[in-house]
């Protein structure tokens, strides 16, 4: 999806935050070391926090300033440190998007990175994307973890055998 206004990008991005809330309310202090193998670097933690933090470098790289935790920061130890910093930035996210941008800016093209040709509609279409990539990793990780992971665009196993269980 190619926005074309700010309110239209403020919508899907309220939208899908709560969704991106959602996971990482479920994760817990013990989760957060879980990674798909023992040869995998990533971590459930580090995931959540790259949720965090990658926002305001991928925006920064579009010329949006962003008051928010840099990318380069340690992740925090605790889950519940991880879900109030991601409350921040995405709040943040929207507040500098509405007062930086304009609806005729995101038509405009720039390079991205250096190397990826877009507009800052794509940008911010990209920003999502990530979002949604990595919220799927981490629910694998969750049940991984021992965690049950919600339901996001559905229902997840749980809700659909409780759904099942009622007919």
């Amino acid at each position: 999806m190619f926005y074309r206004s700010i309110h239209e990008f403020l919508e899907d991005w309220s939208q899908e935050e709560a969704l991106t809330l959602k996971v990482l309310e479920t994760l817990t202090d013990e989760s957060l070391q879980q990674s798909v193998s023992a040869t995998q670097a990533r971590t459930l933690g580090d995931l959540g926090w790259h949720l965090t933090s990658a926002l305001g470098a991928m925006l920064a790289a579009a010329g949006l300033q962003i008051d928010g935790p840099d990318y380069t920061a340690s992740k925090p130890d605790s889950a519940s440190d991880i879900l109030e910093g991601y409350r921040r930035m995405s709040d943040a996210v929207a507040n500098a998007v509405k007062q930086q941008w304009s609806n005729e800016k995101l038509s405009e093209s720039l390079l991205l990175f250096g190397f990826m040709k877009t507009t800052y509609s794509g940008v911010l279409n990209t920003v999502v994307r990530h979002q949604i990539h990595h919220r799927g990793q981490m629910t694998i990780l969750m049940r991984q973890a021992a965690l049950v992971p919600p339901g996001v665009y559905g229902p997840n196993e749980e809700e659909s055998a409780a759904m099942r269980a009622k007919k």
